[in-house]
């Protein structure tokens, strides 16, 4: 069963992730440039207002948990260790020694689960790419070091004093030399399919015309050489006679003449079975998530889906399992789902897993079978979760009824934690107002939504709850009267508790598939893979 956990990736890692059980690993952590990431949603309203969330914030302090978590590290002794060491003598008690030290021990957990034949993908900026390099050489061994991937992340601009930065790096190990690894083709440019095939058949084919002898270069083959059809090549053929005979009798064996005037046999290729060249390590052929992506979900890190694919396929077989710590959105997620492997996912926000699952449900239409592990399943959960952190119970809450959250300067909020947009079969667009409460309520507070609900022109508000609403507060809600919707009446206020949540009660409203609260993502169309019926490439040593 594929698994989406929330927490803390090191302690899910410790706690549920056996040892040697994942093919592939996949990370995109934060990266150390001092930069502050939020969700920016964009509104449904037609206005060209935003509401930002903040989904974690990409800098790393060295406090007294960043020396904890170096300490750790150090004390487990090892070339990681001493890896740690020379760079604390390097880099002395910096912000970039704490994210070193919070990444360590994830990589060193990653390495564990990982199979004898599994991969990891750690995708990083130039900020720390070489630092984290070094890491991954003390934890994986230097000689599993398989590539340095350069993905062209974003046209050409201007950078003060320096040149373009447009690049990410994706840093790629192997566990052991018996790694996983399924070749990748990119596809041959337009100048080489005009300078190349530059042929058509009677249908319309691009073809070009192959040599299928050998050349004095490749030295003689004594299988090789044999006479065929009244022609026996100086160096022999490329092929045995019995290959040779197919391709003549599905007539791909065409006869040329020569600038001697001679007869001269050649192999006709189709452009279009062909595989293309072997995939270099600098990746330029896959576009960013911009703003105009099908894809965009609005997650400012997001990575293209392509981009995982391509990582996906390289490296594990259908069926195998795929893990992403760092999920955020879930791109690794979905290019799994979509490929036919196993999923295991970790993100430490709510937000994140309520991303996700909203971009299953759209892509997958349902198929997606997955559990979510760490989120609040009693009533005692979601109140601890509440006590421990206030933003994630907030965000959680929203997230089990498709709320988008709202988050302003603090003590602006102005009675609003999350919203909900939705048509009924016009142009206009209508939102619920939603208020999360963990702590005790009033009927005053009832009364607060409903005074927000009046001045925000809302439909219908709702109050989520861990107390149980009192009578004061239901006559309240009742006295606030109806929407009507061409599905029928809502009640115009109305509160929620949290038991009701866990037991699958939901806000009375039009139906869910009105909500335009999240961008949607596409649906995922399934990969068809081509494969070349020749019977041999374009190597020269073939035969």
């Amino acid at each position: 069963m594929n698994q989406l956990y929330y927490g803390d990736n090191l302690d899910v890692l410790r706690r549920h992730i056996t040892d040697e059980s994942v093919d592939l690993v996949y990370l995109d952590p934060p990266f150390n440039s001092n930069a502050s990431y939020n969700i920016l949603f964009g509104e449904q309203d037609g206005t060209k207002a935003a509401s930002q969330i903040k989904a974690f914030e990409d800098t790393w302090e060295w406090n007294q948990e960043a020396a904890r978590a170096y300490e750790g590290i150090v004390e487990s002794g090892g070339r990681i260790s001493q890896a740690m060491q020379a760079f604390r003598a390097l880099l002395g008690d910096s912000d970039m020694l704490a994210y070193l030290a919070m990444m360590a021990p994830r990589l060193v957990e990653l390495r564990r689960v990982l199979k004898q034949t599994g991969s990891l993908y750690l995708h990083c900026d130039t900020t720390a790419s070489h630092y984290l390099k070094l890491v991954l050489d003390a934890i994986f061994g230097p000689a599993n070091f398989r590539n340095e991937i350069i993905w062209k992340r974003t046209s050409s601009h201007n950078d003060a004093r320096r040149f373009a930065q447009i690049n990410d790096c994706i840093l790629y190990y192997a566990k052991t030399k018996d790694c996983t690894w399924n070749p990748q083709f990119s596809a041959p440019s337009e100048h080489y399919i005009s300078s190349h095939y530059n042929q058509k058949d009677k249908n319309g084919r691009l073809y070009r015309l192959h040599c299928i002898t050998r050349s004095a270069s490749m030295g003689p083959r004594p299988n090789l050489a044999y006479e065929y059809d009244g022609y026996t090549p100086e160096w022999g053929w490329r092929t045995v006679r019995e290959k040779l005979e197919a391709i003549d009798k599905d007539g791909r064996l065409v006869w040329v003449k020569g600038r001697k005037g001679n007869r001269m046999p050649y192999l006709v290729r189709y452009l279009d079975e062909q595989e293309g060249s072997s995939m270099a390590a600098l990746w330029d052929d896959i576009a960013p998530v911009n703003s105009q992506a099908q894809e965009r979900l609005g997650y400012p890190t997001q990575k293209p889906e392509a981009l995982l694919e391509r990582i996906i396929a390289a490296s594990s077989n259908e069926g195998d399992t795929v893990l992403d710590p760092f999920c955020g959105c879930g791109t690794a997620i979905a290019a799994a789902q979509k490929l036919n492997r196993q999923w295991i996912g970790i993100d430490i926000t709510n937000l994140a897993i309520t991303l996700i699952r909203g971009r299953l449900t759209d892509a997958f239409a349902g198929a997606a079978a997955y559990e979510v592990i760490g989120e609040p399943v009693s009533l005692q959960d979601a109140k601890n979760l509440a006590r421990d952190d206030p933003y994630q119970f907030q965000w959680w809450a929203l997230g089990w009824v498709g709320a988008r959250p709202v988050e302003e300067k603090k003590g602006a909020d102005r009675g609003i934690d999350g919203r909900i947009y939705f048509h009924v079969g016009d142009n206009k667009t209508r939102q619920i107002i939603l208020s999360v409460k963990a702590g005790h309520v009033t009927v005053s507070q009832v009364r607060d939504l409903r005074g927000v609900i009046d001045r925000e022109h809302a439909e219908i508000g709702v109050l989520l709850s861990m107390e149980e609403p009192t009578a004061p507060m239901r006559k309240e809600c009742a006295s606030a009267g109806f929407y009507a919707s061409p599905w029928g009446k809502h009640a115009r206020l109305q509160i929620l508790t949290i038991e009701d949540l866990l037991t699958g009660k939901t806000i009375d409203r039009p139906p869910a598939q009105t909500s335009v609260t999240f961008k949607r993502a596409p649906k995922a169309q399934p990969m068809v893979r081509e494969t070349s019926p020749m019977p041999f490439g374009e190597s020269e040593d073939s035969n």
